[in-house]
């Protein structure tokens, strides 16, 4: 039996220096991807020494896809994707059309045909999934408003470039290329193909949110019961990857959007946690050898060949479309914090970009040096995209200034708002009304506490309402928002969202409106809990040390009282 072949040695080989060079990386202080993407780079065919097989890396991190997508939809639920609805689809729809404009603008200007402009063009428009998802992920953010949009946003995206991918080779001929029968598609073929695109996708759709969020979940309860939890690790292997397969081969759609739905569906289940938990190691795993197959396809050669070209290709990238997007979600009244962290995270192009560069080059639309420019925008771009999250957070501190604006401007004139203003007084605030906010509410309601939710999402303050609670819908970090909650006369201000910098906004607002107010807010490490603290929180929760505590109290309070050992490991 040979001991050597092309699947053992690009994964040992992939993993092994990604982990080296992901360390070193780490030791300086940079990110991680950066040491993935230079191992892809040793390993690639343009550098010497050993060559893995780029197929079967790409095949590889095509999995990594699918899991972290399918890890998304877990966490994604249906009101979630229908809420970002109105700033997802316009802004999604028009930062492709503007960054696709500027890629045409230079490919016009190296002289390739319409074709070429535009493959090139829609490549520079959509960003990585992989690199998305993970920088949301690494700062919490996926359960947050900029979070919801982002991803929302991406679905957009990946939607677009599907439709893309199916009507480009009947369209070759009419855009220079070479079209599948000799000749470009007579308008009645587009037509019945773009029908045919759209009825299959809306089919998906139907079948996994009628079908789907009945039979997934009840596969999964029925594996759980049996008490196996390597079958139940299957299970839900098989379910991501299953439903994945399922979409792109009977449907159409792509193997990232079909998980996501596969996961959406299955989010509505109590064991959807657990399930994001035994998937973790896989995604992390295949995730990284996305990251290797990316720089594999990058040939260094170009930054000598290419300079001008690759400059203003990556410029569009990374500041165009990034401009872009900030000033639609400006335009869409939200923080200029939410605004910042879309731009930041769509300054890369990834995995949809090479299957269009792919698709280009065969269809005679896209000239090699068309798709060697977007294989070095790409990798550039995703090396570079870590910095646009580290000048956000230095900037953090004068953003919350900005956005707070000074205490004497906030109480020294009262905030024209249209919100009315609520007749509640000696009462609670609670800030978010989700896993969190939604337990300490009911805590609330079984007390007959008096308290109003402040909630962003629509059909969650629905929700809330119906059940006879009051609710204002809104960004609490408005002025307005919280002056319409009344909080001169609150007794507290409880605050459940995951954003430790948004939080900061609303507890120095609160602080402003109410000196003697009580603070209470959530964090997730110990420089949020500082930073949550340092803005005027009276008292602020981190998950890790509260279940600490309440184990090690209910642990010490069960040794019994005569027992001299158990007396002596109570600390003093």
């Amino acid at each position: 039996m040979p001991h050597h072949t092309p699947l053992i040695a690009t994964l040992v080989a992939g993993l092994v220096l990604a982990f080296i060079l992901g360390a070193l990386a780490q030791r300086f202080r940079i990110s991680p991807l950066v040491g993935y993407l230079l191992a892809g780079v040793l390993v690639g065919p343009t550098t010497p020494g050993f060559v893995a097989d780029p197929a079967l890396a790409a095949d590889l991190a095509e999995i990594g896809v699918i899991l972290l997508m399918f890890g998304v939809g877990l966490h994604f639920s249906l009101a979630d994707l229908l809420s970002v609805r109105f700033i997802a689809v316009p802004g999604a729809l028009v930062q492709i059309a503007f960054a696709t404009a500027l890629g045409m603008a230079l490919g016009w200007s190296l002289g390739w045909r319409l074709g070429g402009d535009l493959v090139f063009g829609l490549a520079l428009s959509v960003a990585s999934t992989v690199v998305l998802l993970r920088a949301l992920q690494e700062r919490r953010l996926v359960e947050t408003e900029q979070g919801r949009i982002a991803v929302g946003w991406l679905i957009v995206e990946d939607l677009a470039m599907v439709l893309t991918l199916v009507l480009l080779p009947p369209l070759a001929g009419l855009l220079g290329g070479a079209a599948e029968a000799g000749s470009a598609a007579p308008p009645g073929q587009i037509a019945r193909t773009l029908g045919i695109t759209f009825a299959k996708v809306a089919t998906f759709v139907a079948l996994m949110l009628l079908i789907g969020r009945q039979v997934v979940p009840r596969i999964l309860h029925y594996v759980a019961h049996t008490g196996s939890r390597e079958l139940f690790r299957l299970a839900v292997l098989s379910l991501a990857l299953g439903v994945a397969y399922g979409a792109a081969e009977l449907f159409g759609v792509s193997f990232a959007l079909g998980a996501f739905f596969g996961g959406m569906v299955l989010a509505e289940s109590e064991l959807s946690h657990r399930a994001a938990e035994e998937s973790l190691p896989l995604r992390d795993a295949f995730a990284v050898l996305f990251f290797v197959s990316v720089g594999m396809l990058f040939d260094p050669t170009i930054l000598l060949r290419e300079p001008g070209p690759l400059i203003a290709a990556l410029l569009i990238v990374m500041f165009g479309k990034s401009a872009a997007a900030l000033l639609i979600v400006l335009a869409f009244r939200h923080p200029l914090r939410t605004a910042l962290t879309i731009s930041a995270s769509l300054a890369q192009i990834g995995e949809f970009s090479f299957i269009l560069a792919g698709l280009g080059v065969s269809l005679g639309l896209l000239p090699q040096e068309g798709r060697d420019l977007i294989l070095a925008v790409a990798i550039l771009s995703i090396l570079l995209n870590p910095l646009f999250f580290a000048a956000l957070d230095r900037l953090a501190p004068w953003l919350e200034r900005h956005s707070v604006m000074s205490v004497a401007e906030t109480s020294a004139e009262p905030v024209q708002t249209d919100l009315p203003t609520t007749s509640l007084q000696d009462h609670m605030v609670l800030v978010g009304f989700g896993r969190v906010g939604s337990r300490v509410g009911e805590e609330l309601e079984r007390e007959q506490l008096p308290f109003l939710v402040i909630e962003d999402r629509n059909e969650l303050v629905a929700r809330i309402r119906t059940r006879g609670i009051e609710a204002i819908q809104g960004n609490a970090a408005a002025p307005e928002v919280l002056a319409a909650a009344n909080l001169a006369l609150a007794r507290a201000l409880l605050i459940a969202i995951p954003d430790g910098f948004e939080a900061g906004q609303i507890v120095e607002q609160g602080r402003a409106a109410n000196p003697d107010l009580e603070i209470i807010a959530r964090a997730h490490s110990d420089e949020e809990v500082e930073h949550l603290q340092r803005h005027g929180a009276d008292l602020v929760i981190m998950g890790e040390h509260e279940i600490a505590h309440r184990m090690a109290e209910r642990a010490l309070r069960r040794q019994p009282a005569t027992s001299e050992p158990a007396r002596a490991r109570v600390p003093p």
